[in-house]
């Protein structure tokens, strides 16, 4: 579907359109209404478009740019593009694909982890720390984990909700990983108590770092 103009593909997503996909999105804090299998089938059909993925994105319309994240080529955005679309992206699943399925394929995924960190924003904050999870469960040459977990245990408590998300989830990934830091990340998990009382699933693990870090440990036999 090479050619494919946005005006074509908005008036597919808007085809889409499902309000009961909407009201269960919008209890999650997102603000679309099409289906993600169905999406991701539109996606498969469009293939690769980078000029349409710009376009798409450019909308500020949530279907839309879950869409580009999918038919765009992550390696080819320059780092400021991708500052800019970060600090754009302030629904919770658009935020989660740019950071999985674009940033963390981007040559500049480490400067912009670096940048991101300690970012003054709290969301923007909040994809630094998951390509810092990354890079403690892939890449932890370099990685100071002791001071890691010194920030968690000093300002996770008091971050906000979706910083507060991605610092537990460092957290759990320094005790799964890293069996010499795991005693002092389940002390931090247990006096903090963040995600303690969070509803799980039959059959899910608990985001709760302590009962994270032990099923993931268990399961791995470390």
């Amino acid at each position: 579907m090479a050619g494919t103009t946005v005006a074509e593909v908005m008036a597919e997503l808007a085809a889409l359109e499902d309000p009961k996909a909407r009201a269960v999105n919008e209890r999650h804090g997102d603000d679309h209404g099409v289906n993600l299998t169905k999406l991701r089938a539109l996606a498969k059909r469009l293939k690769t478009q980078q000029d349409l993925a710009r376009g798409l994105w450019e909308t500020g319309d949530s279907a839309a740019r879950l869409l580009a994240l999918l038919i765009c080529r992550p390696k080819a955005y320059q780092r400021d593009e991708l500052d800019a679309m970060v600090r754009e992206a302030r629904t919770p699943k658009v935020h989660d694909w740019l950071v999985n399925y674009v940033v963390k394929k981007s040559p500049h995924a480490e400067e912009l982890r670096a940048a991101w960190f300690a970012d003054a924003d709290p969301v923007v904050a909040s994809a630094g720390w998951a390509l810092t999870t990354e890079r403690v469960a892939k890449k932890p040459a370099g990685l100071d984990l002791t001071g890691l977990l010194d920030v968690i245990e000093a300002r996770m408590k008091d971050a906000p909700g979706r910083l507060q998300w991605a610092m537990n989830h460092c957290l759990a990934q320094i005790g799964i990983e890293h069996p010499e830091h795991r005693a002092r990340a389940i002390g931090i998990g247990e006096r903090l108590g963040v995600l303690k009382d969070y509803p799980t699933s039959p059959g899910c693990t608990s985001p709760y770092a302590p009962v994270w870090i032990a099923e993931l440990v268990r399961r791995q036999g470390t």
